[in-house]
């Protein structure tokens, strides 16, 4: 038998033996001489023989090992300190390897495109078996490719751990390619890679003060840009801290005249058991407990981040509690999907009918294709009923609802689905969500906030649609005009929003005015999640590096 492929430097000896699980293939060297390693002096004297057993890739469907007849050579040089070296094929094999270069080659690239445990299961099919530890050894020895020297950069954050440590990712602009991970976020590593790097003449992130700081340390000539996505995220977030202290007094704004109270369908969840209200009322009154106290603290003049730290709580809870100016209580919950919902016609014509029998209509709908219990039909019948019960418990009347807590007939959406509206132009909204906006608008600080959305969200969409401003002039003085507006704004959130912008006005112009963004970084970002995810723990930074850029 013969093989269809050449072994390097060498010659196939004798026909390829075959046995139950694999073939060996006894090959011999084509070099008659042999170099010693230390001096370099030819020798053709021939000390022994021994053999070499390297595995290679796999002929057919078995499995490949190579036996090599390599001789040992007498050094002829009398003041060279070797007395016999081998003979060894550079190219196929690395010294002492138990494995050809080309099996090597082809085990990393299973691992670099699946991973450790993934790897190895596919390698076990492909008659080329290593465990995973091999698999991931060899993708962390791959070489990093020599690629040009980046022009135009986006960096981006992505989660080592998270909630815990944080990394920055590192993507070519121009070749669309990611370049560098590295280890964490802070402006001293950016600044060092950007040193590192001189040539890069742009630099898109998003608003982070980390990364403007570490780009401007880091390369001072380059271009900063600011991301699109993040200005209207950072603007929907202004809005949604801002609604958060405001959304009590909000709710209590009268419906417009012609408005629809109450959709004709399921507009709130089932009602809930005495236990579950009860439970509710006691996680209520400890928040209140500890809104309180974070109020208290901040009227005293405690930081934010003191606070937080004081009483365990995340910032972003204690930012909200200390701008609302009622106790943020939880709305509540809107209708979610339910099975009963198919079958709410019939039950509704069903107890108009007279029939108020719970266990009797859910026999009913069983037969109608119902897959769940009674449990939901004996709360729904419940809500409706107009009879009393036979143990005779009172009765809930179909007017009960009047006694339900006031402004639950005009309820508003929670702030971050009011936000979502109030940046939207108006054009895109439906006849229910453009009657919400216009009932938020009877305050005179929700109007101003939501027009300096509205327009600053024109402004930049029109930007990432490819119709940037006019020039660099008309850039400024919009967006220039814009931040004075909204300095003064009684919404302090907004406010502060225009502070943060002004601060970072000439990344911000940029972002308005150039086809750049962090767009590419952010993509890459999902990518190596999904990565890391698949490294079932052992995601380390030197692996994955290897292969997010070697397999760019």
């Amino acid at each position: 038998m013969t093989i269809p492929f050449a072994v390097p430097e060498c010659r196939v000896a004798h026909l390829v033996e075959r046995h139950d699980d694999h073939l060996v293939v006894p090959v011999r060297l084509d070099a008659a001489t042999g170099c010693c390693p230390e001096c370099g002096q030819a020798s053709r004297s021939v000390h022994g023989r021994y053999h070499r057993h390297p595995a290679d890739l796999p002929l057919s469907a078995s499995r490949t090992t190579l036996r090599i007849e390599v001789r040992r050579f007498y050094c002829l040089n009398p003041t060279c300190r070797r007395r016999t070296f081998a003979q060894t094929p550079t190219d196929l094999l690395a010294p002492r390897a138990r494995r050809t270069r080309r099996l090597c080659e082809a085990r990393a690239r299973v691992g670099r495109a699946c991973g450790g445990a993934g790897g190895a299961r596919l390698l076990a099919h492909l008659h080329m078996p290593a465990s995973r530890a091999t698999v991931l050894r060899l993708v962390t020895h791959l070489p990093m490719p020599d690629a040009p020297a980046p022009i135009r950069v986006g960096i981006d954050d992505w989660a080592i751990r998270k909630g815990s440590r944080y990394g920055t990712i590192v993507a070519d602009l121009d070749r669309r390619r990611v370049v560098d991970l590295l280890p964490d976020r802070t402006a001293p590593t950016v600044a060092g890679w950007l040193e590192r790097h001189s040539g890069v003449a742009l630099v898109a992130r998003d608003r982070s003060t980390e990364y403007a700081r570490g780009a401007s340390l880091g390369a001072p000539q380059a271009q900063q840009v600011a991301d699109r996505w993040h200005l209207l995220t950072n603007m929907r977030q202004a809005v949604e801290r801002w609604l958060q202290g405001a959304h009590a007094r909000l709710r209590s704004l009268p419906l417009l005249p012609g408005s629809t109270a109450r959709p004709a369908r399921r507009d709130r969840a089932c009602a809930r058991s005495t236990t579950e209200l009860e439970a509710g009322a006691q996680s209520r009154m400890r928040w209140q407990v500890v809104y309180d106290e974070v109020r208290r603290r901040h009227a005293g003049g405690e930081p934010l981040l003191g606070i937080a730290r004081a009483l365990g709580l995340a910032r972003a809870t204690v930012r909200k509690y200390a701008s609302a100016e009622t106790f943020p209580a939880r709305l509540p919950h809107g209708a979610g999907p339910s099975l009963l919902d198919p079958h709410i016609p019939y039950l509704a014509a069903r107890i108009d009918e007279g029939c108020e029998n719970a266990m009797a209509l859910w026999r009913e709908i069983r037969e109608q294709g119902y897959p769940g219990t009674s449990r939901q039909v004996h709360r729904f019948v419940a809500q409706r009923r107009t009879r009393s019960v036979g143990s005779g418990r009172k009765a809930r009347s179909a007017k009960a609802s009047a006694s339900e807590p006031p402004g639950s007939e005009a309820r508003l959406p929670p702030a971050r689905q009011l936000a979502w509206l109030l940046v939207q132009p108006t054009s895109v909204l439906d006849e229910s969500e453009a009657a919400v906006v216009s009932r938020v608008e009877q305050d005179d600080t929700a109007q101003a906030v939501a027009g300096l959305a509205r327009r600053f969200t024109a402004l930049v969409r029109a930007a990432g649609k490819g119709k940037p401003l006019a020039d660099d002039q008309d850039a400024a003085a919009d967006i220039v005009a814009w931040i004075t507006k909204a300095r003064t704004c009684e919404a302090s959130a907004i406010a502060t929003f225009a502070a943060g912008l002004e601060a970072d006005i000439a990344a911000v112009r940029a972002a308005l005015t150039e086809p750049w963004s962090s767009g590419q970084a952010e993509g890459q970002v999902n990518r190596l999640t999904l990565i890391k995810r698949q490294c079932y723990g052992r995601a380390g930074l030197d692996l994955l590096k290897r292969r997010m850029v070697v397999a760019a």
